[in-house]
């Protein structure tokens, strides 16, 4: 029952099904637990972009870019690169501050760090849009795809979950 205690408590509902209350000490760490989750869900297409992101100035063709192309293709790549750092950082700052019972502010730091690699992953992915899509079209159609996906990115992951947190607040 204890590994049902802490995913209810992760859920937000702190009480186990035996009706008693989680711990502090349970509740922080089924917070942990649904943290990297969270980043284990991330760090995979980060990891995937950067790589691309790489290797791309090696494939043929990439001499043929412009100097706007390039300077979004470096905009891409170090957004992939700040992402990489902000999701890698909660699982080491974990590792270093081990048994130090100092959780909470780890997951402060954490939850801080997760929200901008996200913001950085979004950044780099409509660059990413605009690179390619300049390159293979109008640079009218890479403009339209790169605002359509940075407004989706913007929409799905941050102002839906703030508007919620306000209106959450106002209660």
């Amino acid at each position: 029952m204890a590994g049902t205690s802490l995913n209810l408590a992760a859920a937000g509902y702190g009480r186990s099904m035996s009706g008693s209350t989680s711990s502090p000490q349970e509740r922080l760490d089924a917070e942990w637990i649904e943290l990297l989750n969270e980043i284990r869900v991330l760090l995979p297409g980060v990891q995937v972009l950067f790589a691309f992101l790489l290797a791309t100035p090696f494939a043929a063709g990439f001499e043929k870019v412009t100097e706007l192309q390039r300077d979004v293709y470096a905009l891409a790549l170090m957004g992939a690169l700040a992402s990489t750092v902000c999701l890698v950082a909660p699982t080491t700052h974990h590792r270093i501050r081990w048994r130090k019972r100092d959780k909470e502010f780890m997951l402060h730091v954490a939850n801080r760090s997760v929200i901008a690699g996200s913001a950085f992953l979004a950044l780099s992915m409509s660059a990413a849009i605009f690179l390619v899509g300049d390159y293979l079209f109008d640079r009218w159609v890479a403009i339209l795809a790169t605002v359509g996906v940075a407004t989706a990115f913007t929409v799905f992951w941050f102002a839906l979950p703030l508007a919620r947190r306000a209106r959450d607040n106002d209660d």
